[in-house]
C-alpha cells in the first residue's frame, strides 16, 4: 500500500497495540485529538484504555513512562515538537538512559519515544531544530531517525520491541511524503545502514529529510552518486558508510543539524579513523536559531543547490 510517512507511523501504532499487550501510547493530545500532527488519529476508539492524554509536562511524560517500563510495561511517548525534549532531559539522561547500568543489567527501560523533528514548517526557532545530535551523544539511548514511511513504521516496531529506550526522531517536513508500506507488521532492524542509491562517483551519507533532497540531486547530476542513510545514529553502523566510502573515495554528509559538534562530524571522524583517506566534506545547517519567516528558514538548511557546490569542491 502507498501511506504517508504519518499514516504510516499510525498504522504500526495500531498493529503494535493489538499485538503487544504491554503496550500503550502517552502524550499531549494523543487521545480525542489524534496527536500534534495526527499521528495517532482514532486509536483512542479502539483503546481508550491504553490511549492516555496526559497534561503539558514532558517531564511528566517521561518519569510516568520510564516507572511503568520499570514494571513490564513499554510505553511509546509522543513529544509534539523534539524541541520540547529539554524539558524532559533530566528524566532521560539521568534515568531512563542510566537504570540498566546502574542496576547491573537486572533492570531495562523499554520506552520509545517519538518526536516531530526539524524545520520546514515555518513553525519557529522554539519548534524547528533537529536535536538528535544531543542524544547520539548519551550512553544507552537508541537514536533513529527515519527517512521514508517504510522505514518511519518497521523502525517503530524494532523499537517498541527493543528492551533499550529508543528515541525516533521524525522529520515532521516529511510526514505527508509517501512510500509503499507493507499491510503486516515488520521491523526494520536499529543499528543498520541502508544503500538507499547505489553509485561510483561520489557517496552523499544523508540523514532524515537530507535522504529525499539528496535522490533529487541525484537524478540533476550526469555522475553517479551513491546514497547511504545511517537511520540509527547511535549506534551507527560505520561498516556499510565505511565500504561505501571506500568504493567511491569521495563523501559527502549531509544533515538537517547543525554540523557544529554533530552526527556528522562524528562519521567523518569513524570514517578517518578506520582507514578512510579519500576526499570528505560535511554539510549541516546555518549554525543559528530557525527563522519563522520560510523564506529565511529554506536558507538556513541544505538545499540541493549547497548540496551540488559541494560535490563540485570534492570533485576538484
Amino acid at each position: 500500500m502507498i501511506k504517508t510517512y504519518l499514516e504510516a507511523v499510525n498504522d504500526g501504532l495500531r498493529q503494535i497495540l493489538e499485538t503487544i499487550p504491554e503496550s500503550y501510547i502517552l502524550g499531549e493530545d494523543v487521545g480525542t485529538y489524534g496527536g500534534g500532527f495526527g499521528a495517532t488519529k482514532g486509536l483512542i476508539a479502539d483503546f481508550p484504555d491504553r490511549v492516555l492524554d496526559t497534561p503539558i509536562s514532558e517531564a511528566a511524560i517521561t518519569g510516568v513512562a520510564t516507572g511503568s517500563a520499570l514494571l513490564g510495561k513499554r510505553p511509546i511517548l509522543e513529544i509534539q515538537f523534539s524541541d520540547f525534549l529539554t524539558v524532559a532531559v533530566d528524566q532521560l539522561v539521568n534515568e531512563a538512559a542510566k537504570i540498566h547500568f546502574l542496576s547491573n543489567g537486572k533492570q531495562s527501560v523499554p520506552i520509545v519515544i517519538r518526536a516531530a523533528s526539524g524545520a520546514g514548517t515555518g513553525a519557529g526557532a522554539q519548534h524547528s531544530q533537529s536535536l538528535e545530535n544531543w542524544f547520539a551523544h548519551i550512553p544507552g539511548l537508541i537514536v533513529a531517525m527515519p527517512s521514508n514511511a517504510y522505514d518511519a513504521k518497521g523502525i517503530l516496531v524494532a523499537a517498541v520491541k527493543n528492551n533499550n529506550p529508543v528515541m525516533i526522531f521524525e522529520p515532521k517536513s516529511l510526514y505527508q511524503v509517501t512510500a509503499k508500506v507493507p499491510r503486516e507488521l515488520y521491523e526494520v532492524a536499529l543499528g543498520q545502514a541502508k544503500v538507499v542509491k547505489t553509485g561510483t562517483d561520489l557517496t552523499i551519507i544523508a540523514l532524515g529529510c537530507m535522504v529525499e533532497i539528496a535522490k533529487s540531486v541525484a537524478e540533476k547530476t550526469e555522475l553517479s552518486i551513491e546514497i547511504v542513510d545511517p537511520i540509527t545514529i547511535s549506534p551507527l553502523d560505520i561498516a556499510i558508510l565505511l565500504t561505501s566510502a571506500q568504493k567511491t573515495r569521495k563523501v559527502l554528509i549531509v544533515t538537517e543539524a547543525v554540523a557544529q559538534s554533530g552526527i556528522s562530524g562524528e562519521i567523518l571522524a569513524q570514517l578517518v579513523e578506520n582507514g578512510f583517506t579519500g576526499k570528505i566534506k560535511r554539510l549541516g545547517g546555518k549554525f543559528m536559531p530557525i527563522s519563522a519567516a520560510k523564506a529565511i528558514e529554506s536558507e538556513q538548511i541544505p538545499s540541493e543547490e549547497a548540496i551540488l557546490q559541494v560535490i563540485e569542491e570534492l570533485l576538484k
